[in-house]
Parts: C-alpha cells; structure tokens; sequence
C-alpha cells in the first residue's frame, strides 16, 4: 500500500497543506524546524493513532486551533488500483473523531490498520539504550502493525491495569491474608481481566520477537559488516519453561500470570502495585557476545535500532502486508557506505518516505521524488 494524497489542516506547523504522492521513494528537504517531520509524523498518527515525537494530542494542533485534521489516499498497490479515504480529526482534551471512505467510525481505533506504516528516527536510539518501557513500545507498534485488532487489547490492558492498581493502593497496609471481602472478590475479578488481556499480549510478544529476529539480523548484516553478530530475548518474571510446547499457549500463559499474581499477593498489598505482566517485561538485547545496552558504541546502537525496524517492516512484508516506511533523519548519522548499503536494502519497498535536513546525504533512488519544505510550505524539486 501508499500514500496518494495528503492533506493536512492546522497540524503542527502546517495552517494547510496538500500534496500529491506516488510510490517509491519520496524525500523530503528543508532545514530544521521547517516541517518535514511533520509531514511523515502525520502519516504515522493516521496509520497507528500515535506519535513516535509525543504522547499528548495537544502539541499536533497548530498554535491557536482547536482541532487538526490529516486527510489522506491510500491505495492497496502498484497492481491493486482499488483507494480508500482516511481522514482524522484530533482533538485535544476529548477523543478525536476518525472517517473511513467519509463514514464516521464509532470508535477512532478503528481506523488503525487502513494503513500500516513502520517509522524509524533518532529517537529510536533509545530502543537500545534507554529504559524497558522504550524496548516494550518497540515490540508493541510491532504487534499492533502485524495485527491492528491488538491496539485495542493493549488499550484495555492498560485501563484494567490503571483499575488493579488503584484497588492495590487501596488495599496497602491492610491484611495480607485473603478476607473474602468486597475487596477481595473485586481484586479476583481484576486479576482474571487482566491475565486474559495480558496473555493475549504476551503471547503476541513473545511471537513477533521471535519472528522478528531472524529479520533484523539480515538487515544488521547489511548495515554493520564487522561484528554483525545480535541477540534479542524476552525478559519476564514468569516461568516460560515449556509454554511454547502448549497445545494452548494463550491459556498456560493466562493460568501462569495469575499464579504469580497469587504468589506476589503480598508484596502487591504491600507496595500498591501490580508487580507482574507484560508493562514490567523487558528485551535482552546483544551484540556478539556482549550486552547492549552499556556496551555498544553510539554506532553499533544506531545500527541496531536501525536493524530491528527494518527487520520489523520485512517481517510485516512478509505477513502479505506492503507497509509505508519512513525514515526520518536517519541517513544524517550513517557514513557513505552505510548510507549506500542502506538504500539498497529498501530500494524495492512500495513507498518509502524520507526527510533529510541536506539533500546530498540522501543517495540518490531510480524515479525518486523530492520535495523541498521551509516555514510550513511543501513544493516540489522535481517533478512526480
């Protein structure tokens, strides 16, 4: 799938704009704070209802709007003609309003999945040398672009956990010991929610992961000649021994959560906290035979990050999905050949989009089209 058109009206720091797509590699110029990472931020929002940038929706609305809107076409291939309408109306301070072919939908996540996007920027540095939570959201845009339906599990898992956890700390300081009370019986209804949503989250996790590696090792390979050897496995405080020879994995992995929530009970009244399930999981990543994180130079990390997104958006290929990559400002931290191993790599994807602060760090693509951006303004260096 691409992108054919895109509109945009009050989203950051674009009052209007309008332009025409085709597939293959699109490049967009302009000096920093001029708007080109803007322009792929706004395919991302309308492809996963977020932002590789910010968590809030208020700073995607232009200074003194109300509400911006991303408009876009998308169609299903270079050989499928067949387009559909998106469109994405974002709010701050209440839920945005999401329309497929002009039909509003009744739920915006519902939108997620009209278009799969895999978008990699500076940012995702932190994928190898930042926190847990950063390695969770790598995997998680990585499950919910393989299977949208996901984003609303992860949603749901969120809101049971945010319950759970208001009922832990209100449950602080009083008996360990299980009363039968109110409490209690609410605590149990809490725990099986959040056991069914969490195995089906971990069981999708634990998939992708796996999946997944064989990919970004190829894509490793191609990126860093020299000690190209990486490792990813998943940290958890469940045993896992044998789940994968399960006749039902979803369900030995509900049934291992809530004996751990049995087993944690007490340290959980204690600290107010959930203390196991998938928001406490973590990625080992490695290098050779060496961790990392605290160990990998800044351009072994930038590389690696680099890998598992490219790894990510050929593993989605080869689910049967043409998703649009972008790569935002990343040729600018790559030497030459890196650069050139680089755009081989991704020369054959339907639709590539790229910003870049200097043209000339960008190789040049067969029937590429480059856009020059400055102050909110998108026009054309080259023909379409």
């Amino acid at each position: 799938m691409f992108v054919t058109e895109l509109a945009l009206i009050d989203f950051r720091n674009y009052t209007e704009a309008s332009l025409a797509l085709s597939s293959g590699v699109t490049v967009f110029v302009g000096s920093n704070g001029q708007g080109k990472t803007n322009l792929v931020e706004a395919v991302e929002y309308l492809s996963t209802m977020s932002s590789h940038r910010v968590a809030a929706t208020a700073p995607l609305i232009r200074a003194g709007a109300e509400t911006a809107v991303v408009r876009a076409k998308v169609q299903a291939g270079r050989e499928d003609p067949r387009v559909i309408s998106l469109e994405l109306e974002i709010a701050s301070g209440r839920s945005n309003v999401a329309r497929l072919n002009r039909a509003p939908l009744g739920r915006p996540r519902d939108l997620i999945g009209a278009l799969r996007t895999v978008v990699f920027s500076p940012i995702d540095l932190a994928i190898v040398r930042g926190d847990p939570s950063d390695r969770r959201a790598w995997l998680d845009s990585l499950v919910v672009t393989r299977w949208p339906r996901m984003a609303g599990v992860r949603q749901d898992f969120d809101k049971v956990l945010k319950q759970r956890n208001a009922l832990l700390k209100a449950m602080a300081g009083r008996s360990f010991v299980p009363s039968g009370g109110d409490e209690d019986v609410t605590l149990e209804v809490w725990n099986a929610q959040l056991a069914t949503l969490g195995a089906e989250l971990l069981h999708a996790r634990l998939d992708t992961l796996a999946d997944v590696v064989p990919h970004a090792q190829r894509a490793y390979e191609t990126i860093a000649p020299l000690n190209n050897q990486i490792s990813a496995s998943y940290k958890t405080v469940l045993d896992l021994d044998g789940v994968a020879g399960e006749a039902d994995v979803r369900a030995a992995l509900r049934a291992r959560l809530l004996e751990a929530m049995e087993r944690l009970r007490r340290d959980e009244v204690s600290r107010g906290v959930t203390l196991v399930g998938p928001q406490r999981d973590d990625v080992d990543l490695g290098i050779g035979a060496l961790p990392a994180k605290g160990y990998a130079s800044h351009g072994e990390s930038w590389s690696l990050a680099l890998a598992l997104r490219l790894g990510g958006f050929t593993l989605v290929r080869d689910d049967g999905v043409e998703p649009v990559l972008v790569l935002d400002d990343v040729f600018a931290e790559l030497d030459v050949s890196r650069r050139e191993r680089l755009a081989a790599a991704i020369a054959d994807a339907e639709q590539v989009l790229i910003t870049a602060a200097v043209g000339a760090d960008v190789p040049d693509f067969p029937a590429e089209c480059r856009f020059r951006v400055d102050a909110g303004t998108v026009f054309p260096d080259s023909p379409i």
